[in-house]
């Protein structure tokens, strides 16, 4: 079965197709950071206008790129939130728009559920049951994951989420948006062990985390230095090992508590090299496999939304019908409620 997958929710266009035989086919991004830059953060009324720019022609590109048709497809999955309202209602009325012309059915995809599942387009993949650990810029999670649609909230954090602390601590720093990566960077260059940042919630007897006061401790070594180029890469250093350490010992007891041998790790901060080292550091003499997706598939795509919905389609006992023409988008939807 052949699923496009059409991704919006935020500031990158994704699209994707997948096939239940033949795994990913083909997939096309494009990101709107250039265009945010200049505002420091997204703005959501620009983001939606450069969806509804994106969406056809990347659709064209991914049936370019594979030598398929919209008459071969079997479903279209898109994002249905969580997310910015109008990206999200530009991408769920293209889908349904190209639904309803073809009588296709449509997949209402979680985002959150999209990044969960992204490992398993790697080869290896995990198996079912899994703790994953969502680090992304709206959100930081670990869940018990025994299954597709099966998800059980371990723990979240209580106010800023890793990558939101990432890049508010990148613009404390002086960087550009988004700071994440730049920071990251940055950190490289650091000397170890020059500052000491505090480790948030790290004994804390449950799963949750707190990146708020971290980035606030942050705040004030900045202000308390006569910051010059070496000075900013230490203080970088020293808040990269402080969040990461955090994420790290969140992992492994979540894995202790529930006693399963996976770990996942999906979203944007998932990418970050420090965070892999560690764990994979961490883990490796505990016979405790950890699993990165792609570099690629650490952001929004669309690839994560086709095989999300792929995989529900799999669970299906019967046909699905044609969309009806009418549609809902959820900007705030918990993953509990699935």
């Amino acid at each position: 079965m052949l699923v496009l997958g059409i991704e919006t929710s935020c500031d990158e266009t994704g699209v994707a197709l997948y096939d239940t035989h033949q795994k990913l086919l083909g997939h096309a991004l494009y990101s709107q950071v250039d265009m945010h830059r200049d505002y420091g953060g997204v703005v959501p009324e620009l983001a939606s206008r450069d969806h509804i720019r994106r969406v056809l022609p990347l659709i064209k590109q991914v049936f370019t790129q594979t030598n398929h048709s919209l008459r071969e497809i079997d479903a279209i999955a898109c994002t249905q939130g969580p997310g910015l309202a109008g990206a999200l209602l530009t991408g769920a009325s293209i889908s349904n728009a190209l639904a309803f012309a073809h009588n296709i059915p449509v997949l209402n995809i979680h985002h959150l559920e999209g990044h969960l599942l992204s490992p398993l387009l790697s080869d290896p993949a995990p198996d079912f049951p899994f703790v994953a650990l969502l680090v992304s810029g709206g959100h930081t999670q670990l869940m018990h994951v025994a299954g597709v649609g099966q998800y059980r909230l371990l723990g979240e954090t209580v106010d800023d989420a890793a990558g939101e602390a990432f890049d508010k601590t990148a613009k404390l720093l002086g960087l550009a948006y988004p700071g994440g990566k730049l920071l990251a960077d940055l950190a490289t260059h650091g000397q170890p062990n020059k500052f000491r940042l505090p480790r948030p919630m790290l004994n804390s007897n449950d799963l949750n985390f707190s990146f708020s006061g971290l980035k606030t401790a942050a705040a004030l070594l900045i202000n308390q230095q006569k910051v010059d180029d070496q000075t900013r890469a230490d203080i970088a250093l020293a808040f990269e090992e402080a969040i990461t350490d955090v994420l790290v010992k969140k992992s492994i007891t979540a894995l202790q508590t529930t006693g399963l041998q996976q770990l996942v790790v999906a979203g944007g901060v998932g990418a970050n090299s420090r965070l892999r080292q560690k764990l994979q550091h961490s883990l490796a003499e505990t016979g405790i496999t950890v699993f990165f997706p792609e570099l690629e598939f650490c952001t929004d795509n669309g690839a994560m939304i086709a095989l999300a919905g792929a995989l529900h389609l799999q669970q299906l006992n019967e046909k699905l019908s044609g969309p009806d023409g009418s549609f809902t988008i959820k900007a705030r939807w918990n993953m509990e409620d699935l």
